[in-house]
């Protein structure tokens, strides 16, 4: 009966066939099986020590045997084929397991096909040629995968490196938030150095935008800085300034315009800008300790002057009960003495708490208003021209109602209208002026 694994009547192993994968990334690795349990499948020696190895030709001669037996010779010869079965196996398994480096791999499933015709060993050849040749197959298309892998990494690698180039350089240009962009820049360059596959001319380009955009970058802070240092200066110069004018203000006496020019100088100090950073705060405890003293010397002076302002207010009370009193109807000429003598009193008295002037001296007014209006009254009633005026209006009707009656008794009715006309607009302008007297 013939063997399975050999074309019917030859002796000869069959090549395995190979399989697709259920995965279908690519064809599944053919199996070789093991030359040991039956090295006579795949060999003789003859009584002359020849070894022999059976393939698809037929037969080959692989080496010569005289150390034992046929049976030991075989043995030798197939293990030894086991042994590159092993490693050709081995390469298989690292490769699908991703374990293994793909051109390490391939070069070393090379150098076994290559030396297989040559190979001293009994076994299936054709189907470890075949295993081989999967091997070659399977780590050239992983090769061709790390490759693209590589490559697709190494892009994302420069495109990574490009926008982090492009985001120091518009820091470099732009950025005021020297702390935060400063930081930022340290950080971004951290991240440069674990980023790894880019070309040597590429990366070196990258570096050269990014170590420049840095560069750039601190020029401009340190001009910043330097600027601002000599900002500085100057407003500590100019705050010393303030301060020797606020010292030499703190024991003024002028109350109200020393105030108000310790309000310029709180106004110049806001102005002058920041000074070091070391000597700001100390410039700022003189200058508010000048303005205290001067303050504080002020309000003592207010406090005792509100005081004294408080018993004048008692006193101003007083008079206006009085003077609220006072009728200029019932007798003008002593309504206006007593007035008089309050005024005299009101100004001896001298001033009031500020929130108090108006509210006394507003009932003053109301008082001395009331006399005035009296007053006033009184002289309109008793005005001469007003009066006289009334009485030529009067002696101006009386003549045109004497000439209305002449010219009716002389039967002159036309110039007795006339008269009677004019009488009467006199007469109208004769009662406005009485009127105005008697409402006076």
């Amino acid at each position: 009966m013939a063997d399975h694994n050999t074309p019917e009547g030859t002796g000869v192993p069959a090549p395995h066939q190979v399989p697709r994968s259920a995965a279908g990334t690519g064809p599944a690795a053919p199996t070789v099986p093991p030359a040991e349990p039956s090295p006579a499948r795949w060999g003789r020696i003859d009584d002359e020590g020849k070894v022999y190895l059976h393939d698809q030709d037929g037969e080959r001669v692989i080496g010569v045997w005289q150390a034992g037996t046929a049976e030991e010779g075989l043995l030798h010869f197939a293990r030894r084929f086991d042994d590159l079965r092993t490693e050709v196996e081995l390469l298989e398994t690292r490769l699908s397991s991703g374990a293994g480096d793909p051109k390490q791999a391939l070069t070393s499933a090379t150098q076994l096909r290559d030396g297989l015709p040559d190979a001293a060993v009994v076994g299936d050849i054709a189907s470890l040629r075949a295993l081989i040749e999967h091997v070659i197959t399977h780590a050239e298309r992983a090769q061709a995968a790390a490759k693209e892998e590589r490559e697709q990494a190494r892009a994302e690698a420069v495109a990574r490196k490009q926008a982090l180039a492009e985001e120091a350089e518009q820091i470099a240009a732009e950025s005021t938030q020297w702390k935060s962009a400063g930081d930022r820049l340290r950080t971004i360059l951290d991240e440069w150095k674990t980023i790894k596959g880019v070309d040597r001319k590429t990366d070196d380009e990258l570096w050269k935008r990014f170590s420049k955009a840095r560069e750039s970058f601190n020029r401009r802070r340190g001009s910043h800085f330097a600027e601002l240092d000599k900002q500085r200066a100057a407003a500590k110069a100019r705050k010393e300034e303030l301060i020797a004018e606020a010292e030499s203000l703190s024991d003024s006496e002028d109350w109200g315009p020393t105030a108000g020019r310790y309000k310029e100088l709180m106004a110049e100090w806001k102005a002058a800008g920041r000074a070091p950073k070391d000597s700001d705060e100390a410039l700022w405890q003189r200058f508010r300790a000048a303005q205290d003293k001067f303050f504080a010397r002020r309000s003592a002076v207010f406090s005792e002057r509100d005081a004294e302002f408080a018993a004048n207010a008692t006193r101003k009370e007083e008079l206006l009960a009085e003077a609220e009193k006072i009728d200029p109807a019932a007798n003008l000429d002593s309504a206006k003495a007593q007035l008089r003598k309050i005024q005299d009193a009101w100004d001896e008295i001298g001033k009031v708490p500020r929130e108090r002037i108006r509210e006394l001296d507003g009932r003053l007014k109301a008082v001395q208003d009331r006399v005035r209006g009296a007053e006033d009254s009184k002289w309109r009633r008793t005005d001469p021209e007003a009066q006289a005026r009334a009485a030529q209006f009067r002696e101006r009707v009386e003549q045109f109602e004497s000439q209305a009656a002449k010219a009716r008794a002389n039967g002159d009715e036309r110039r007795a209208k006339k008269a009677e006309e004019q009488a009467a607009q006199w007469r109208e302008w004769m009662e406005a002026a009485e009127r105005a007297v008697a409402d006076r």
